[in-house]
């Protein structure tokens, strides 16, 4: 492995990890670790302890003087750091350990610990440009997609002790135990100014979904902007094909899909239907979407 250490760029690096996301991939996590630490690069570990805890400590590292803050667990996991890295020239890190990981496929990361460990340890970078989904009580940043519709519903109730014992094979699950019960009621978007109506919808800043599925090849994760798919019919039949569409890489081809560009995005009806953000169960209907106030710098070789 070749580490480029660069001052001021590696000299102060905090890992902030969430020892609940993804267990099976700890050793990952410590892997890397040893890899840079063999190379003198200078770590400081912190274990998240509840959520919102990663804001906290990036925000903290952030003060403290940290060059990179490396988010070690899932999308949600990177999501929270980078919501304390805002307005700030520390750079961001990414050791995945979550289920999908569907940023660090986004950038084309690596898993193999060596390998990551040389991108953590040089100076390369790649804007991120973070979206923010805002509801009437609160508002959260999110780096990779929003849902609403019945992805967000199966994220609601998914048990995260299956989650954590099966993977992406819990959402699978989950997914045939909720489509008799959903009735797949009908949302209304607003995508700047003009009016849609679909059974669901996802928000992207990210070309991916799910892992390393394509589901938008128009989507900019590094510039302003979001990518907004919209499925119009709703039903068992309609959620079965875009299931087996998606690992396919056809999604864009099927009845009743429909992609726009958009910088602001309200869905504004059935009040109380769930929402998710990366992956992750974010309150409920009515909100709106639009862009942070920036970019921050991901590590990516």
């Amino acid at each position: 492995m070749k580490v480029h250490r660069t001052p001021g760029k590696t000299d102060r690096m905090y890992v902030i990890h969430n020892p609940t996301a993804g267990r099976r991939n700890t050793g990952r996590l410590w892997n890397v670790l040893d890899c840079l630490a063999s190379h003198g690069i200078p770590l400081k570990i912190l274990e998240t302890q509840y959520a919102g805890h990663a804001t906290e400590l990036a925000r903290t590292a952030v003060r403290q003087g940290a060059d990179m803050v490396v988010a070690a667990g899932g999308d949600g996991t990177i999501a929270e750091v980078v919501a304390g890295m805002m307005h700030s020239d520390t750079r961001l890190g990414i050791i995945p350990l979550g289920t999908a990981n569907v940023l660090a496929h986004e950038f084309n990361l690596p898993f193999a610990p060596k390998a990551l460990a040389a991108v953590l340890g040089s100076d390369g970078g790649t804007p991120l440009w973070p979206g923010i989904l805002k509801s009437s009580d609160h508002s959260r940043l999110f780096v990779q997609m929003v849902g609403a519709g019945f992805d967000a519903h199966v994220v609601h109730h998914i048990d995260l002790g299956t989650k954590r014992l099966l993977g992406r094979g819990a959402y699978v699950l989950q997914t045939v135990r909720e489509l008799p019960r959903y009735q797949f009621p009908s949302l209304c978007v607003r995508a700047d100014g003009k009016e849609y109506h679909a059974a669901s919808v996802i928000v992207s800043k990210g070309r991916l979904y799910g892992g390393p599925y394509l589901l938008s090849s128009d989507a900019l994760p590094g510039e302003p902007g979001f990518s907004v798919t919209l499925f119009e019919h709703g039903g068992v039949s309609s959620a079965l094909m875009a299931g087996i569409s998606l690992p396919q890489g056809k999604m864009g081809s099927l009845p009743g899909v429909q992609t726009v560009r958009a910088s602001h995005i309200e869905i504004t009806t059935p009040e109380g239907l769930p929402v998710q953000a990366d992956g992750d169960p974010a309150g409920i209907l009515p909100f709106e979407i639009m862009d942070a106030s920036g970019p921050v710098m991901l590590a990516a070789g």
